[in-house]
């Protein structure tokens, strides 16, 4: 797939991802966007990263900025150092796509790029192309720093060294970069820590869509161990996973619902892809397109309306921003306007105490998604479904019919989501920067998800063959 932004940045197929392209668009984003003091620069564990992040640091030199090698750590980590130096950064990660793609997530000092800011990038982009800007006389200098200290003490700081006292928790390593620091974590809030499945190749685990085989082994490793959890992140670690003492994954949008609730949030800003818990809590709920750019213009127009609303945003993924300051067990937890993975993973297993996680879960709303997503699809495929299910009404009611249900709000806001009269909501969904097409589905039960999920899954697949 030729590179594009989507809504984690900018992303592609490595080997489309020249030297030449990635200078392009850094010298695009230092042209129309600020980055204050410099520009860190970090990345993931694939192969592909450390040639990227060299080709990002040589761009930015080149235009005479101050560049902050932080080397391998999770993407909040190195937004949080930057936005602290009041710097922009760059990360060098295709998330949880596969080892042949990646990409970079863009910031300013005040957080992730926005929607307009993007724009501008790829006007940039255009001009860069048309008139190459010439190289600076004076090479931007370059130091290196290891921001994993700092943002352990976020979390030491809020949370205390008791937080966690009496629990064995799994942190599932695989190939996230963040593996070492969220073990560090929870060890210093008091856990004793059993690593599990560290892998010196990348897999591309998807938080959001768990499969079979990766949920067999989670059952499996909680019950061998006694675990109390077991955790892990996404590739780049801004995506948690959290599993219960059963070995059950929990969704990442009740993660969300439980850390809004344990940090006293007020105003909860989360996609339409998330269940629909929070509106059942009584908490206020602004719903957006999917992506944490739109995320975070929703948090921020809630606090351009009061600047001191207790606002929180979650994706469905479990990525967690923080926009306001919080308090913690033990001290403030400051704002971090960025996905986070630590946070909805250390505030549930603190909410849940001696009694555990699963009567956590039991004790929110009865509401529960399931998510998947078909994989090498062309995202004209996707659309032209999308778009024939919104279209052709035959087509329609045969897809709704066999949820054993029939539709009564339908929701196009991002992709096809439909709210059926059984209460149950089904929504489809091309991505926006990977040949994925995702299925979301939300029931009473979690049982009841996961069959609509199958059932969803196999009406795209039938359905993509006729297309």
């Amino acid at each position: 797939m030729a590179p594009k932004f989507g809504t984690s940045g900018l992303r592609g197929l490595v080997t489309e991802l020249t030297p030449a392209l990635i200078g392009s668009h850094v010298r695009a984003f230092l042209a129309s966007c600020p980055v204050g003091s410099g520009l860190f620069v970090a990345r993931d564990l694939r192969d592909s990263s450390a040639a990227i992040a060299a080709a990002v640091i040589a761009a930015a030199r080149g235009r005479g900025i101050h560049v902050t090698d932080c080397g391998e750590v999770p993407t909040p980590a190195l937004a949080l150092a930057a936005m602290a130096a009041g710097a922009g950064a760059i990360m060098v990660t295709g998330s949880h796509i596969p080892a042949d793609r990646n990409g970079l997530k863009f910031y300013t000092p005040a957080g992730e790029i926005t929607k307009a800011e993007e724009a501008a990038i790829l006007a940039a982009v255009v001009t860069e192309a048309q008139v190459p800007a010439a190289p600076l006389p004076n090479e931007g200098r370059l130091t290196v720093a290891a921001p994993g200290a700092a943002f352990i003490a976020r979390y030491l700081d809020a949370f205390g060294r008791a937080a966690l006292v009496g629990r064995r928790i799994g942190v599932w390593s695989h190939s996230a970069v963040g593996r070492d620091l969220l073990g560090e974590t929870l060890r210093v809030l008091g856990a004793e820590v059993v690593e599990l499945a560290r892998s010196a190749s990348f897999i591309p685990v998807d938080t959001e869509a768990v499969d079979a085989g990766g949920r067999r082994f989670l059952r499996a490793e909680a019950a061998r161990h006694g675990l109390a959890a077991i955790v892990s992140t996404d590739g780049d670690g801004d995506r948690p996973l959290v599993v219960d003492e059963t070995g059950e994954v929990i969704g990442g949008d009740i993660l969300g619902q439980i850390t809004a609730r344990f940090l006293g949030a007020e105003a909860v800003v989360t996609p339409v892809s998330s269940n629909t818990g929070a509106e059942a809590l009584g908490l206020r709920v602004i719903r957006t397109k999917i992506g944490s750019p739109y995320v975070i213009a929703g948090i921020e127009a809630v606090l351009a309306e009061r600047p001191a609303a207790r606002v929180v945003g979650y994706e469905a993924n479990g990525g967690f921003l923080l926009g306001f300051a919080a308090s913690g067990p033990a001290g403030t937890l400051p704002k971090l306007m960025t996905r986070d993975s630590h946070l909805p993973i250390v505030a549930p297993l603190v909410a849940a105490g001696a009694a555990g996680l699963k009567a956590l879960v039991a004790g929110q709303p009865a509401r529960f998604t399931a998510a998947d997503r078909l994989q090498e699809i062309p995202v004209e495929a996707s659309l032209a479904l999308v778009a024939s299910l919104r279209d052709d009404e035959a087509v329609f009611d045969a897809f709704v019919s066999a949820f054993g249900g029939r539709a009564v709000a339908r929701d196009l806001t991002d992709g096809l989501r439909l709210t059926l009269d059984t209460g149950r909501i089904l929504h489809l969904r091309p991505s926006g920067n990977a040949p994925e097409l995702r299925f979301y589905a939300e029931a009473e039960t979690p049982e009841a998800a996961a069959e609509m999920l199958e059932t969803g899954l196999a009406a795209l697949r039938e359905r993509l063959a006729s297309v």
